[in-house]
């Protein structure tokens, strides 16, 4: 898949087909990779597929003049259409490139499984449903639904339905939700007191860094609600009512937008377990209004249709 992916990166810049690839390079660090933006062909050679592409690229599509070939993931693809469906990205200047994705190894888990620091392990690899990890010399076998990112084990479409090149052999999806919302249905557990302190608890922690907000391709408004002064939404302070304030305003704004890629939690500094808001309102936008983004180019945005009459059961 990595050969074949090298290959129609190469063509495409070759043939004048798209002005740029992004997809994925080795990173600086072990058993990490880095987005890879280029108009060069020659640079094809240094894109790779492995358990370890986590980010999300569609995040760069709407910066990007010209035609665009991209690397995509079956939560990315989700995403390119769900920027297209709100007029961000022309479906005609992208060339996907899917990745029939297995799910993505969360390093983190990895760690806590082992007990060990990243630059202490050997190898991580995957064969099937195991992960087997080497320190010092010895081999350690998990079963892979341990290892992986908790939005890879709800993964409800491995293999991108949105694309022009396929890289691989279609994935069938096999949500384990079970496992994957296990954090979620723990706080739904929770009295409304005991959510209030867990998330001021939570929240007093962040440092407003907005990473969350960079790295999430629903998030594509050139000025954010927290930089207006006129009026001043939040405070630049981060106090933890702020920072609350912020989540469920950004949660809001990007409600049948979100894909449940994940990325606002992956790359949060300080741990705070963003995907326990994300999902519920992914899982409420489904429920209300029977909507999943980034499923079907042709309909409509959520938030711009509506109907006449509305469903009886709306209404509680």
């Amino acid at each position: 898949m990595e050969q074949k992916l090298r290959q129609e990166a190469k063509a495409l810049l070759e043939q004048g087909k798209v002005d740029w690839i992004i997809g994925f390079e080795p990173g600086s660090l072990k058993f990490t990779t880095t987005p890879l933006i280029t108009k060069d062909k020659n640079d094809a050679d240094r894109l790779v597929i492995n358990p370890f592409i986590v980010n999300n690229l569609a995040d760069f599509l709407p910066e990007i003049k010209g035609r665009v070939g991209i690397v995509a993931k079956g939560c990315d693809s989700r995403s390119i259409v769900s920027l297209i469906q709100d007029n961000k990205v022309v479906r005609e200047d992208v060339v996907i490139l899917a990745v029939p994705c297995p799910g993505i190894i969360d390093l983190s888990k990895v760690e806590r499984l082992v007990g060990k620091d990243r630059d202490e392990l050997d190898d991580v690899t995957r064969e099937g449903d195991k992960v087997i990890i080497k320190v010092n010399g010895k081999k350690k076998e998990f079963p892979v639904t341990e290892v992986l990112f908790d939005h890879c084990l709800a993964c409800e479409l491995p293999t991108p339905q949105e694309y022009d090149i396929l890289l691989g052999e279609p994935r069938p999806p096999a949500p384990n939700l079970e496992v994957s919302g296990k954090d979620i249905e723990n706080l739904k557990g929770l009295t409304p007191e005991q959510r209030w302190e867990f998330w001021g608890n939570e929240l007093s922690r962040c440092i407003r860094c907005y990473a969350c907000r960079n790295v999430c391709p629903a998030c594509y408004c050139q000025r954010c609600f927290v930089e207006e002064t006129e009026p001043q939404w939040v405070m630049p302070v981060p106090r933890w009512q702020d920072n609350l304030l912020f989540q469920i305003v950004r949660n809001i704004h990007v409600a049948g937008r979100c894909t449940d890629c994940g990325e606002c939690e992956r790359v949060c500094p300080v741990n705070i377990p963003l995907r326990s808001l994300t999902r519920e309102m992914y899982d409420m936008v489904d429920e209300l209004f029977h909507f999943k983004a980034g499923m079907d180019k042709e309909a409509l945005p959520l938030m711009t249709h509506y109907e006449q009459e509305e469903a009886e059961d709306f209404f509680r």
